[in-house]
């Protein structure tokens, strides 16, 4: 499992940690560039440059953010002993590895605080890496699933986020445990 730690004596680094702090915690549109820099002790000027804009050090923060939650959720499939891919393992088999990843994010993103940095679709992309990922466990029987599961996990993600029970939460997700179509 990877653990992304940045150099956070550099301005890069500390604009890097204070983004993932910030955006994890509250809505994109709530954090603001002095904010951000006032929290790496950077000028604003060091934002721009490292990244370009507030959407450019988003982009990298959840992009580390959501690596972190794959890293994981593709480590509870390869426990689940169901391996990616419609060709591995029984629909049931893979209906459990789906379930067991979706608990396995949730928790993470509670854990971390990572509520709405994970609670929102990918900004300024239409590709998925969460829906492209279960996607691919539940196989081609099912090419809807996998968007379905990515958005009914956001979305008990932003229900944590306003004040819901993470338990309720875990318990929805637990509930969806999707009927997978065999391949045949």
């Amino acid at each position: 499992m990877r653990q992304w730690v940045p150099v956070s004596t550099s301005p890069r680094g500390r604009l890097a940690l204070a983004a993932v702090e910030a955006f994890g915690t509250r809505p994109f549109a709530e954090v603001t560039v002095a904010e951000l820099a006032a929290a790496a002790k950077v000028t604003t000027g060091a934002l721009y440059h490292h990244f370009g804009s507030k959407l450019g050090l988003y982009a990298f923060a959840r992009q580390d953010v959501e690596r972190r939650l794959l890293d994981r959720m593709e480590g509870a499939i390869a426990a689940s002993g169901a391996a990616s891919g419609a060709a591995s393992g029984s629909a049931s088999d893979r209906s459990v590895a789906v379930t067991s990843a979706l608990l396995v994010g949730l928790d993470f993103a509670v854990r971390e605080g990572f509520l709405h940095i994970l609670g929102d679709p990918p900004a300024g992309t239409d590709h998925d890496q969460l829906a492209e990922m279960l996607s691919q466990t539940i196989g081609p029987t099912a090419p809807l699933l996998g968007p379905i599961l990515a958005a009914a996990w956001r979305a008990a993600l932003a229900a944590i986020a306003d004040g819901a029970d993470p338990d309720h939460a875990r318990a929805a997700i637990a509930a969806l445990s999707p009927r997978i179509p065999d391949d045949t």
